[in-house]
């Protein structure tokens, strides 16, 4: 047992129970089911999940029903007559209710009848979908009967689809409308000999069918709302793109209004990118559920898949539409606020050249006023010095016979010399200490 030694790395055994923990209903016809998808409005994402983990506690109270564990995004067990699935996702919750037997009054809108009023009302969100689904048992000239007699008071026949599924164990049926009660109908006919198991994999994925459709369109206001504003900043842009064209010399006022814009549309990007990411996540999901139904045409009726070709595919368009728009836009922003930065840094250079160059210049008529003015001071300097030295040496030139015109005549050069020096000596000092 040497492999006892080894360490499990965290989380192995809840990984892989993970993938056991969502179990198929097991179901037997005649049975029906009631399902609702709840979903809070806003950043549902970010949502307070222990408010619908009580929320389902409240209810298991209700009829004595054990409580789930701690932390736990799913439950499947007994409640009053039936057998309640329930389930978190990233954005919502779901309700599925399984009960023995079918209705006298096919789809009557049970809902409240099983879920207490006053809990369906404190509900913490909103209904996305509330669904039935009616199973019967049903051979092959039965589902004839059904598809000719009932289905007309059932659905809406323009927009219903039917379908033989799972190597014809089941026919199920459905037209995406809402009843007066406020549901979606749909109808499993199994076949005599479908096993429980897969009776409950029938249903469920009708169920997931609608459940993820009705999410993949709350993105279609989002994108159609994109679309409009993407239209609206497409025009501004090119405006502004027009502008830089035609080189009108106002390039800072048009970059504001360009930043401006790029401002906007990123806003717009950080608002619709979760919605159009749950979109592509769930249309995928759709696709997925019907085609592994394995679905054969019934009756010349349409398909599910043919049904959201026609219906469903088009809103899921108009989302990548907007999404692509939207990024092609924000690309084209953002190039040409860099085009239009580097014409203005560009612009700023040039201005940067001629200030620096009229500052040398003012530099270099300065230096040459520095040096006239150092010129000028020799000589006053050397004057009065001149004339300090002849009264000093007059003495000594008496002395000597020294004329006073040549007594100056001998010392100009030597004290203008001097003086020039220590002029020369000040400034230089001066500049090494300013340095």
């Amino acid at each position: 047992m040497a492999h006892l030694a080894l360490k499990d790395y965290p989380g192995r055994y809840a990984l892989t129970n993970e993938l056991h923990a969502r179990p198929f209903p097991e179901l037997s016809a005649p049975c029906r089911a009631l399902h609702l998808a709840i979903k809070p409005e806003g950043d549902a994402a970010g949502r307070d999940r222990e408010k619908d983990r009580a929320h389902l506690a409240e209810l298991l109270d209700r009829y004595g029903a054990p409580h789930l564990p701690p932390g736990a995004n799913h439950y499947s067990g007994p409640l009053g007559r039936g057998t309640l699935k329930w389930e978190m996702h990233a954005e919502f919750v779901t309700y599925t209710l399984f009960l023995d037997g079918v209705s006298r009054v096919p789809f009557s809108g049970e809902m409240s009848t099983v879920f207490p009023e006053d809990w369906l009302a404190a509900m913490p969100g909103k209904v996305v979908t509330s669904a039935l689904v009616r199973v019967v048992t049903a051979d092959e000239e039965e589902v004839e009967r059904l598809i000719a007699e009932d289905f007309p008071q059932w659905f809406v026949l323009e927009s219903a689809a039917v379908a033989r599924v799972v190597d014809a164990e089941a026919v199920i049926a459905g037209d995406f409308r809402i009843d007066k009660h406020g549901h979606e109908r749909f109808a499993v006919l199994a076949s005599p000999h479908v096993g429980r198991r897969r009776l409950g994999r029938i249903v469920q994925r009708v169920l997931e069918i609608e459940t993820y459709k009705a999410m993949s369109l709350l993105t279609l206001p989002v994108a159609r709302h994109v679309a409009m504003t993407v239209g609206r900043l497409d025009r501004e842009l090119a405006e502004i793109v027009a502008s830089m064209a035609a080189a009108t010399g106002h390039e800072a006022q048009t970059l504001q209004r360009l930043l401006q814009l790029s401002a906007e549309v990123e806003h717009l990007v950080a608002t619709s990118a979760f919605r159009f990411g749950a979109a592509g996540a769930y249309d995928a999901l759709v696709n997925q559920r019907i085609r592994v139904l394995r679905e054969e045409r019934v009756s010349g009726r349409q398909l599910f898949s043919e049904f959201m070709m026609r219906r469903f595919d088009p809103a899921m368009r108009t989302c990548r539409s907007a999404e692509e728009r939207l990024g092609d836009l924000s690309g084209r922003a953002e190039r040409a606020a860099n085009l239009l930065r580097t014409r203005v840094d560009v612009a700023n250079q040039a201005q940067n050249v001629e200030v620096l160059n009229a500052m040398n210049k003012r530099a270099a008529m300065q230096l040459r006023l520095q040096e006239t003015v150092e010129g000028l001071s020799v000589v006053a300097i050397s004057y009065y010095a001149l004339s300090l030295a002849g009264h000093l040496f007059a003495p000594v030139a008496e002395a000597l016979h020294v004329s006073e015109p040549l007594l100056f005549a001998i010392l100009t050069l030597p004290v203008v010399a001097l003086v020039w020096f220590m002029v020369r000596r000040i400034r230089q000092k001066l500049g090494h200490g300013s340095e």
